[in-house]
């Protein structure tokens, strides 16, 4: 299953190998991700799930998502950094991101969004873009949840907190 998913001569990332020790949650891992294209930008994906990660203290898929992904979202260095940071700083970011943090500090405090965030996002987001908004920030916990828990190595290639 895991030659299937990768490119010849790549190597199969940690999670995955962690995860194969149960076949059929792996399967199902893969099939309910949320990588593709989606009905939000690669920039927004990207923001939500390294904020996802760093409010659960996930090092290992932060550092797989920046080193994979934060270049060709248009994250700047700095911006990355910024994700680590209980309080961000409000001038690395747009309105629109700004917002995109605020729903994921929100559900990661609260696992809700209060009507005045949501009303902001809906000036940014149709109906079909904040489900996926919430899903990604949720699935992300979850793997949040599984490379903590299971202690999953960290990726040699991959950068760590700042």
């Amino acid at each position: 299953m895991l030659d299937a998913l990768l490119p010849d001569g790549m190597p199969v990332l940690n999670i995955f190998a962690t995860v194969a020790h149960n076949p059929r949650v792996l399967e199902r891992m893969l099939a309910g991700g949320l990588l593709d294209k989606g009905s939000i930008s690669l920039a927004d994906r990207e923001l939500v799930i390294l904020r996802s990660c760093a409010r659960c203290r996930a090092e290992y898929e932060w550092g797989v998502h920046v080193a994979g992904f934060a270049a060709a979202a248009g994250l700047s260095r700095e911006q990355v950094e910024d994700t680590v940071c209980q309080a961000i700083d409000p001038n690395l970011w747009t309105d629109k991101q700004r917002c995109l943090i605020g729903c994921v500090d929100a559900l990661h405090e609260r696992q809700s969004i209060p009507d005045t965030l949501w009303a902001r996002l809906a000036e940014h987001y149709a109906d079909d873009q904040l489900v996926e908004i919430v899903m990604l920030a949720g699935l992300y916990h979850a793997v949040s949840f599984v490379v903590n828990a299971l202690r999953v190595d960290h990726e040699p290639s991959a950068p760590r907190f700042p």
